[in-house]
């Protein structure tokens, strides 16, 4: 009985078909050449546990006149380079933008236009870091580790400190005149730093970050730092697509920053992570990789209470101001909203307006 089966086995690996198609997901699982987007990276894929897509899109407010593509500003287009996030100094200077060449740059209006405010490293020379428009594409990241890219800014309001979050840097601090920052914190409790992302600053002076990791869930959470729930984390709301940085406004609510949107394919990766794995080492581009799952990438931006209730939703159906958002910040009635992947920030008074 065991040769028989032997032979057999033998037999469906001899078929040329079963034979390619083994080999072939065999390169994939490996990629031995690295061709996929994350194929030299560890990844290793979890289960999501996060609501339906079909349940969320089905409560979920939606903005039927696209009012951010329609109302919205494209502002300073080709003069800053991927500008995740978005700052104002306690004398409402500003705004201040981390950019993919390495820089913290400030707005010194339309007289003097944009400033180098500081940066990460020491190690930054304008001959090796900056790349204008090429900033924001694959070419700039053989670069980052030597040049830094700054993401999440914070002014500390009473010595007007700049706190800095980079993806490569850690956690930094410069003084109200700029100039190279300090580090503050590479490791904690002895565990690198991998991928600061974005940062706050408590009243209490601590100061709360985010080290960007692939092992934990897309979700907006809350966690308690003070009162009878110390240290609990609680989930807040069900976003329909992928958030980046929040940004609390003077009313204490808070501006989310969606990618958009999720899609019923995307489920299946989302519940077997073992499909995800060998789909994200595909050798293709991210970008086609996303319209594999009818993905059309296009800018949400919502408001949201303390509670996770839904005040606003903001979007650009049509990608006609940004396709893809990484901040929003109120500020004067005015939103300014940043991105890590295009040369531009957009901007949109706020409430909106409709002229009829």
């Amino acid at each position: 009985m065991e040769k028989r089966k032997a032979v057999k086995d033998e037999t469906v690996l001899q078929h040329p078909f079963m034979l390619a198609l083994v080999l072939v997901l065999g390169l994939v699982v490996m990629d031995p050449f690295h061709m996929g987007p994350l194929g030299d990276h560890e990844f290793v894929p979890v289960k999501h546990e996060i609501a339906p897509y079909h349940q969320v899109i089905k409560t979920w407010p939606r903005d039927n006149l696209s009012r951010l593509g329609l109302l919205g500003k494209s502002e300073f287009n080709n003069q800053v380079f991927g500008p995740e996030s978005l700052e104002f100094d306690p004398m409402g200077r500003g705004p201040y933008a981390g950019l993919a060449d390495g820089r913290i740059v400030r707005w010194m209006g339309k007289e003097v236009g944009w400033e180098t405010f500081a940066l990460v490293t020491s190690n930054w020379t304008e001959k090796i870091c900056f790349r204008g428009n090429e900033s924001t594409t694959a070419k700039q990241w053989k670069h980052e580790k030597t040049c830094g890219r700054p993401l999440g800014l914070r002014f500390e309001k009473e010595s007007g400190n700049l706190y800095i979050a980079d993806a490569y840097f850690g956690l930094l601090v410069v003084g109200p005149d700029g100039g190279v920052a300090t580090p503050l914190a590479t490791h904690v409790q002895g565990n690198p730093i991998l991928f600061a992302n974005d940062l706050d600053i408590h009243h209490n002076g601590s100061i709360f970050f985010t080290d960007t990791s692939t092992r934990y869930n897309r979700v907006l959470m809350k966690l308690w730092v003070q009162g009878p729930k110390t240290g609990s984390v609680e989930h807040v709301a069900d976003l329909p697509g992928f958030p980046d940085n929040i940004r609390m406004n003077e009313k204490g609510e808070f501006w989310v920053a969606i990618d958009c949107c999720r899609t019923a394919a995307q489920e299946v990766l989302t519940h077997n992570p073992w499909i995800r794995n060998i789909y994200f080492r595909l050798p293709m581009r991210m970008s086609l990789l996303a319209r594999l799952m009818g993905m059309k990438m296009y800018t949400v931006i919502s408001l949201v209470d303390e509670n996770g209730h839904i005040l606003d939703v903001l979007e650009d159906r049509e990608g006609k101001v940004m396709k893809l958002v990484s901040e929003v910040r109120e500020q004067d009635g005015k939103l300014w909203i940043g991105t890590v992947a295009h040369n531009h920030i957009a901007t949109l008074p706020y409430p909106p307006t409709l002229i009829t």
